[in-house]
């Protein structure tokens, strides 16, 4: 299941200064972020091996997973949360702020092939 880890962050006068090092638990191959977005879904997927790290730099948005057995929503609303997402977590990110930026940070390359797009059945 998806979890959250807070990224060490140093304040004073002068402002934060968040920090990784050693925080994300997997060799990061690749990173993108996410802004401008409208009333869009985005994600809608898990991955055969990727693992990603989320981080809301700026603004807010809900990133709702399901990783077979239980949904859960998380809000990312300030930079020192780190939401790790887990192969088997199918998860869409959703309700962004107007001024929101999400970093992801993933343990792969970018493959086509590495994408499941079919949501997990559930009996209810």
């Amino acid at each position: 299941m998806a979890y959250l880890i807070d990224i060490p962050t140093f304040s004073d006068e002068r402002g934060n200064l968040t920090v990784l090092d050693d925080k994300i638990p997997f060799q990061i191959k690749r990173l993108f972020y996410i802004y401008g977005v409208d009333n869009s879904a985005r994600g809608g997927h898990r991955h055969h091996q990727t693992v990603q790290a989320a981080i809301c730099i700026q603004g807010r948005c809900s990133i709702i997973n399901d990783d077979g057995d239980k949904e859960e929503r998380y809000e990312l609303d300030e930079p020192r949360k780190c939401l790790i997402l887990e192969t088997k977590d199918w998860h869409v990110m959703t309700d962004f702020s107007a001024d929101a930026i999400l970093l992801v940070l993933a343990s792969t390359n970018f493959d086509p092939a590495d994408y499941i797009f079919t949501p997990y059945e559930h009996n209810s």
